[in-house]
């Protein structure tokens, strides 16, 4: 946590005093998100700062495993940075899904409301998209419950 508040002190110093807004550099992204939850993650844009980010993503432990479906509401805000387009980023939205506890032979449903805070960076001469976030979530099945520990490393395919 404190290596994320470092980096995220730093970009903001080095943009502060440049108002400049930057087009986004891709329209739709296709590709893994890892953390937690590990998965597949399409983003696409609905206006020039505003995307949606849908996540399909699965967990696997000893004694149950997860699926869980997400979509966020995303809006972006440019970083001026020399190599790319670098943007960070803060959202909201839901989760569903299930769980399969594996010793009692039984299942759940999930359902969440999540909140998302990241940086997103496009490289100005390849496809690639990457993004590294932190994905809370107020759960209410099956269980209430905060989730405060989901952080993601997301690399995708731009087009």
């Amino acid at each position: 946590m404190k290596k994320l508040f470092i980096l995220l002190s730093l970009i903001t110093v080095i943009s502060i005093g440049k108002t400049e807004r930057a087009e986004a550099q891709y329209k739709n992204a296709l590709g893994v998100r890892v953390g937690d939850y590990t998965g597949i993650t399409f983003k696409t844009f609905i206006q020039q700062d505003k995307a949606l980010d849908f996540i399909l993503s699965f967990k696997d432990r000893n004694a149950y495993s997860a699926v869980r479906f997400t979509g966020l509401y995303e809006v972006h805000n440019p970083i001026n940075f020399e190599f790319g387009t670098l943007r960070w980023y803060y959202g909201g939205g839901a989760s569903v899904g299930g769980i399969d506890y594996k010793l009692i032979d039984e299942n759940d449903f999930l359902l969440s409301a999540d909140g998302v805070l990241g940086l997103d960076y496009h490289f100005a001469e390849a496809p690639i998209n990457l993004s590294f976030d932190w994905k809370p979530a107020l759960q209410f099945a099956p269980d209430a419950d905060f989730k405060a520990g989901q952080f993601g490393l997301s690399v995708r395919v731009t087009f």
